[in-house]
């Protein structure tokens, strides 16, 4: 069975990602499917609220899913390549603007040593490539004791944090 990281531990994905999804097609019991399927008619979905994600690349806007943030289980974040930063920003306006506060999984090409980083824009799941060893990529997580700036994770920077 497929493995995601998820809140820093290993454990099953229970999910069934679909590359494109058909009005009228059956849905597994946990499914993501595309944005675009998706919102050609999100109210197909309504009762299966909670247990439907999207997914959605570095193009799209992820302002379209205000309607309905809060009836998605998962929101994934396909990183085509580990260059491409337009995820990290999708993150945080998800987190930050439009308070999702569900799964928010990156996926595609991600690497151990971007693990810690999209942590703190938001990310609570990752789903590596099979080839990666997924103990390994969780020392990525805590890969720096402290820091600096402020993000999703610590909003305040270092020297508002400061204890007293």
């Amino acid at each position: 069975m497929p493995v995601i990281i998820k809140n820093q531990e290993v454990i099953s994905d229970t999910y069934t990602f679909y590359s494109s999804y058909t009005s009228g097609d059956v849905l597994a019991e946990r499914s993501i499917i595309p944005i675009d399927d998706f919102l050609a008619n999100p109210t197909q979905f309504e009762q299966h609220s909670g247990s439907v994600g999207v997914w959605l690349d570095s193009h799209h806007e992820p302002e379209v899913l205000s309607p309905y943030i809060h009836q998605l289980a998962v929101i994934a974040i396909n990183f085509p390549s580990f260059t491409d930063g337009r995820g990290y920003s999708i993150a945080r306006i998800l987190r930050e603007r439009l308070g999702y506060q569900g799964e928010l999984r990156a996926v595609g090409d991600i690497l151990h040593d971007q693990l810690f980083y999209l942590k703190r824009c938001g990310f609570d799941a990752f789903k590596l490539h099979a080839e990666k060893d997924p103990e390994e990529a969780l020392r990525g997580l805590n890969a720096f004791s402290v820091s600096y700036q402020g993000a999703n994770d610590h909003p305040q920077p270092l020297f508002r944090r400061r204890l007293h």
